[in-house]
């Protein structure tokens, strides 16, 4: 069982949480960016920070033909070039090298993962070969063929009660395309383990204010007590990428904004801003008012769907004196393409807690700036007591909860200007992690990586959740149907969107909060 009482390692402190069992990695697509940048870094700073079992191994496995030094060359340059010190001591990277291997072999060959079994076994201590985390960073499409090569050669058993070894597979998203794709998906995967050994990774659930709405909800009763419909007028969440597709136009064609961060990044952090304080914190009991949240988000209907959900698509523009393409432009784009780069939707939770208070979605690509935030926008006051006063500038009380990059939380309020006229303007409370604790905030991957070890699902995606988020996607899909993209969905690079998406709001006499660049 996973000891909550404990806490992450952050300089300063020495009593941080570890992975305290013995165990191997195996990372199936290890010659991909998402090794070389995320998985081998964050698994170095957490070496360094003494949070790695005292024995471990990383088994790198992929097609290419590379010796364990070359691979171990490769990992390095990566952390120098990736990681969030960019700084790699010789020392400590020596010792942490020597648990870094490199297995060459076809993901489709019966013999490559033969011999991955008996490089395993060599490894001497039963637990090295026996407690094994394989992390699929490689296309869905060849998930469930890994998994029926790993069982077959009995590197991947079901889990059972009391057993003195365990395996666990983590898969990267896409889950599926759609709720039929997603189901089937499932379904091999858990066709040789089960579910708990499953953990679909949301990176932005790494991440520390992610992690902080809990904590921050339920353990203060100055917010938890006006978290609801009496105290709440609307909430914001704004994903913004100040990136286009790049290279990725082939893949974005088949996917579209919705698919690639709505169903997935907004949808969760919706469910952890909404859900219902759960029993404990236990991975189960948190994960179960997850997907109640959800599962509470009211139906659309095709006429629902014209209504609320707003897409777009940028055309050539300029972000941050950086002159854009348009989508159409994009390499291996449809010049005639009807995908989106851009979401903004309306969506209400019926239950008792949230009746009738709207909840504002928006996401898109070539954005003015990367931001990431939840905009808690409360009900203003009466219009009574200063409604005769003159050159008031007020303001009803927001708090904003800041995801990336400066992450941190920001409460404003109204506050008089001194002087000896009544004049009023809104101030803000600011409250910064590196401020406040003069510590780096880990990166997402760190914290996943680690849990997975521990075998803590807390910040992993249950199959139910996957598959309820599917069916709220795929209706808003079925409701836009082959309808073109209209002249009010579309905006220039660098601007914040379509005039659609503040047309969106503009009917409940609201207005999208604009995040504020980090540091400013």
């Amino acid at each position: 069982m996973v000891d909550k009482a404990k806490i992450y390692q952050i300089p300063g402190l020495e009593d941080g949480r570890k992975a305290d069992e013995p165990c191997t990695i195996v990372i199936f697509g290890a010659s991909g960016d998402l090794t070389v940048r995320k998985l081998i870094p964050a698994l170095y700073h957490l070496y360094i920070d003494g949070q790695m079992p005292e024995s471990f191994r990383v088994v790198g496995f992929a097609r290419r033909k590379k010796t364990d030094e070359s691979w171990r060359e490769e990992m390095r340059a990566g952390i120098e070039k990736y990681s969030r010190t960019c700084n790699v001591n010789d020392s400590q990277w020596q010792s942490f090298s020597e648990n870094l291997c490199y297995h060459c072999g076809d993901l489709t060959d019966a013999v490559a993962y033969d011999a991955l079994a008996g490089r395993l076994a060599k490894f001497g201590d039963s637990q090295l070969s026996r407690n094994l985390v394989f992390y699929l960073a490689i296309s869905p499409s060849l998930f469930g063929e890994v998994v029926d090569q790993l069982h077959t050669n009995k590197l991947l058993k079901r889990y059972e009660e009391g057993a003195a070894q365990w395996q666990r597979v983590v898969v990267e998203k896409p889950f599926g395309h759609d709720l039929k794709s997603a189901q089937l998906l499932n379904n091999h995967l858990i066709r040789h383990a089960r579910e708990r050994q499953v953990f679909r990774i949301d990176h932005y659930l790494g991440k520390e204010t992610v992690q902080n709405i809990m904590m921050f909800r339920f353990s203060n009763a100055i917010f938890e007590q006006l978290w609801n419909r009496e105290a709440i007028d609307h909430i914001q969440i704004t994903v913004s990428e100040d990136i286009g597709v790049g290279s990725r136009g082939g893949y974005f064609e088949e996917v579209g904004t919705l698919r690639d961060m709505m169903q997935n990044h907004l949808l969760q952090i919706m469910s952890l801003v909404a859900m219902e304080p759960p029993p404990s914190l236990e991975a189960e009991d948190i994960r179960n008012e997850k997907v109640k949240l959800l599962k509470s988000i009211r139906k659309m209907t095709p006429e629902m769907v014209s209504k609320n959900v707003v897409r777009g698509q940028y055309f050539a523009g300029t972000v941050n004196e950086d002159a854009r393409n348009g989508y159409r432009q994009e390499e291996r784009v449809d010049p005639e393409s009807n995908i989106e780069t851009f979401v903004a939707m309306k969506l209400f939770v019926d239950n008792w807690r949230w009746s009738d208070v709207p909840f504002y979605l928006r996401t898109g690509k070539n954005l003015p700036h990367r931001a990431s935030e939840v905009r808690v926008q409360f009900r203003p006051t009466p219009n009574v007591l200063f409604a005769a006063q003159d050159n008031l500038d007020l303001h009803a009380n927001a708090l904003t909860l800041r995801l990336q990059p400066d992450e941190g939380i920001s409460l404003r309020f109204n506050g008089k200007v001194p002087g000896n006229s009544i004049q009023t303007r809104p101030v803000r409370m600011n409250f910064g992690y590196d401020a406040e604790f003069g510590a780096y905030t880990p990166e997402a991957y760190e914290r996943l990586l680690l849990e997975a070890m521990a075998g803590d699902a807390t910040l992993f995606i249950r199959r139910d959740e996957v598959e309820t988020a599917w069916q709220i996607v795929d209706s808003i899909r079925e409701g836009w149907g082959e309808i073109p993209l209209s002249n009010r969905e579309f905006y220039a690079a660098g601007t914040w969107g379509p005039v659609a998406a503040d047309d969106l709001l503009k009917v409940d006499n609201h207005l999208w909060h604009t995040p504020v660049p980090a540091n400013k």
